[in-house]
């Protein structure tokens, strides 16, 4: 890999792609606060990084560590603002992690031989450039699939012989796997006895395809280009299944009763599931995407961190579902005053809602909590609930969970291979479609398959 340096003069002709093949990649950096890229630094919540980047990317980023910082900073950037009036500048970057990996702190670095660039000049090459009409208009920071550098020289916008870094997906450093892998139930079993986590409570969580999915709730889900599917519709959504089907939701008192209620329908939520049974996490990584790799992540916490069904903290961020999104988005969240903070026109809105189940409520919202990850343990209001031993991790706003743990929650996971024959053992254990999903379609599904006719080996 290239060094980390700035662009070099080099006196050869720029080529589309580098000697293995793959297309050249860049950085891609919006801010909305005035003068960011003419400062020395500018922080980027973890939340805001990664969008509107194709997933083989991003998985490359899963985790952000060394090698993954070092990629980062040799990638040519474009650095923006929010909108169309102002001009945009390429340079390098330098970055590194702050507040326990939730916070990427950017140092621009601007290459002085290029001139600023106006909007009007970008806008025919947004096609190349792989940039969204609405990606201008909101903070972010995307890696892109596309050589910079050389779309502005084919248009004349750069000085021919300036050359960055070439830097393909072909280069960025792998994912390591789990240290441990488990082959069938006994291994797999083997392996969770032998992790102590003193008196925490542990939980855990399949993944049937451990390179495509993330700790991260279906609101917050994006689709394979990096755009956000379901997070801008999560108010209308919370109110359409309300009104097609109030009737099921008449005796729920919590905004989070709701959430666990619609999550049971399948809706998409800012909740997580989780369970406290380990072959329950192991039969959902195991129970589709056959030929794939799959993982349990085993989350262990401190039980002062789990909230209850009815508590202040989940009524707060739960509550964050029913605003819209231009009103989510007004928040702002850097006030140091908790007192201006509550002043905001949002958090009036939000706090009417907290009030509607909660008439009592303390009229004080704190920052730090709307933005956090709770482990909550609902009400058990289905047998599906039940029988998964289910809880959930509730998301505030824009909140990450960061893939190698945050102080509060540690992880540990467990590679998962031989998912068919692991699926048969747990069936001899009674844990199956039928019983995993105690309706009578999956009872009927689950029979229908076990006594359908098969070829003899």
């Amino acid at each position: 890999m290239a060094t980390a340096s700035l662009f070099i003069l080099q006196p050869v002709t720029l080529k589309l792609t580098t000697q293995g093949g793959g297309r050249v990649m860049y950085n891609f950096l919006v801010t909305s606060r005035e003068g960011a890229w003419e400062s020395l630094g500018y922080e980027y919540d973890k939340s805001r990084f990664l969008e509107y980047t194709n997933d083989d990317i991003a998985a490359s980023f899963k985790e952000l560590k060394e090698p993954q910082l070092k990629a980062l900073m040799e990638l040519p950037c474009l650095f923006a603002y929010e909108g169309t009036r102002h001009t945009m500048r390429v340079g390098m970057l330098e970055v590194k992690l702050r507040n326990n990996g939730k916070i990427l702190f950017v140092r621009p670095i601007m290459d002085d031989r290029i001139a600023p660039i106006d909007f009007e000049q970008i806008k025919p090459l947004q096609a190349a450039l792989d940039i969204r009409d609405w990606e201008i208009n909101r903070t972010h920071w995307a890696v892109k699939d596309e050589d910079l550098l050389d779309v502005l020289c084919q248009v004349g916008l750069i000085p021919d012989g300036v050359v960055g870094s070439k830097v393909t997906k072909e280069d960025l450093p792998a994912t390591l796997p789990p240290e441990t892998n488990a082959d069938s139930v006994g291994a797999f079993i083997e392996h969770v006895f032998r992790l102590d986590h003193g008196r925490r409570e542990v939980f855990y969580r399949g993944h049937s395809n451990s390179k495509k999915y993330r700790l991260e709730p279906s609101i917050f889900r994006r689709d394979q280009d990096g755009n956000f599917v379901y997070r801008d519709a999560e108010d209308r959504m919370y109110r359409e299944l309300l009104v097609s089907n109030s009737l099921d939701f008449s005796g729920d008192i919590y905004t989070l009763d709701r959430l666990v209620r619609m999550q049971h329908y399948s809706l998409p939520t800012r909740l997580l599931d989780i369970t406290s049974n380990p072959l329950i996490g192991l039969y959902f990584c195991c129970k589709s995407h056959l030929d794939d790799p799959g993982e349990v992540i085993v989350l262990s916490m401190d039980s002062e961190y789990i909230k209850y069904f009815d508590s202040d903290t989940a009524s707060c961020i739960a509550n964050l579902s029913r605003l819209s999104k231009g009103v989510r988005d007004s928040i702002t969240f850097d006030s140091e005053d908790v007192g201006g903070f509550n002043d905001q026109r949002a958090l009036k809105q939000l706090l009417h809602f907290i009030k509607e189940e909660k008439p009592f409520f303390e009229p004080r919202l704190e920052p730090g909590h709307l933005r956090s990850v709770l482990c909550v343990k609902g009400k058990h209001t289905n047998s599906r609930i039940s029988f998964q031993s289910g809880a959930f991790l509730l998301f505030g706003d824009e909140a990450v969970l960061d893939e190698e743990g945050t102080p509060d929650i540690t992880l540990h996971r467990i590679a998962v291979t031989n998912k068919r024959n692991i699926l048969r053992e747990l069936d001899r254990l009674n844990i199956n479609e039928s019983t995993v999903f105690p309706y009578i379609e999956s009872s009927a599904k689950y029979i229908a398959q076990k006594f359908a006719f098969q070829a003899s080996e």
